[in-house]
């Protein structure tokens, strides 16, 4: 078998038997059903009545259609994505020094590249079957609800907004594998994750999100209220970071002293 594949392979069987995946599926499913009991509200206004704040709250979702919902979509995987996208990172790499198993994974006869490659591979499946699991679950309970405003064009908009949102989002995940591994375990990268998130509201607050790495893909999926035209500085921003964090961790199991 291909080496790659083989590690793969290993790290498939990983993310299978381990409970991370059943931790951010109940994650990832609360989002869109909140998002649709919003829609919900606001389709209903008796109903809005009737929950008071909490008719106000849903107000944030804006209208209830299909436009506005593919939108809310988006937020929540560029938003909620942060979050779990570098949990999933953080578990994939940091639970070799945590278990101890790192030892193991160096005697085998590997290169090492061959397995930092496979779980940033693992990374952006399990992250990119997630997005798709959001999609797709936000989809049927939009047609649950019964939302107006569905076409072709439509649909289209919002699933390109979905998917560029769900890639820059993903992108961001090599830095934080970086931090899994250069703090040898899960708290540098989970707290490296929530400085990040709180240093993108801080950053867009200011009026400096296009600059932010973090700060792009919520921008671009209409968080801020208004649409977002993204510009080549904005990939080339995003992907700069990524670049450095893959970078950083590929040199990182090639040259760093492992014990």
């Amino acid at each position: 078998m291909n080496p790659l594949m083989a590690v793969l392979h290993v790290e498939v069987l990983k993310l299978r038997k381990g409970k991370l995946l059943w931790a951010v599926l109940a994650a990832f499913t609360f989002a869109p059903l909140m998002g649709g009991f919003f829609m919900f509200v606001l389709k209903n206004p008796e109903f809005a009545k009737t929950a008071g704040l909490l008719g106000a709250k849903a107000r944030i979702a804006g209208e209830a259609s299909w436009p506005a919902y593919f939108s809310l979509l988006a937020q929540i995987i560029a938003v909620g994505g942060l979050i779990v996208f570098g949990f999933v990172a953080s578990w994939i790499f940091g639970r070799e020094y945590t278990d101890r198993t790192i030892k193991d994974l160096l005697a085998l006869p590997y290169h090492r590249g061959v397995l930092v490659a496979a779980k940033f591979l693992a990374v952006m499946a399990t992250t990119g079957l997630l997005s798709l699991y959001v999609t797709g679950l936000g989809m049927v309970i939009g047609w649950g609800i019964g939302l107006a405003g569905w076409s072709q064009s439509v649909l289209q908009n919002g699933l390109a907004a979905i998917v560029i949102t769900a890639l820059l989002t993903i992108s961001l995940s090599a830095p934080v594998a970086f931090f899994a591994c250069w703090g040898r375990g899960y708290l540098a990268p989970l707290g490296f994750v929530v400085l990040m998130v709180v240093f993108s509201q801080i950053i867009a607050a200011v009026g400096y999100g296009a600059y932010f790495p973090w700060s792009i893909p919520a921008l671009y999926s209409g968080v801020a209220g208004e649409g977002y035209d993204l510009k080549a500085i904005n990939i080339f921003i995003v992907l700069a970071a990524s670049l450095a964090g893959g970078a950083g961790t590929w040199a990182w199991w090639l040259y760093a002293d492992q014990y």
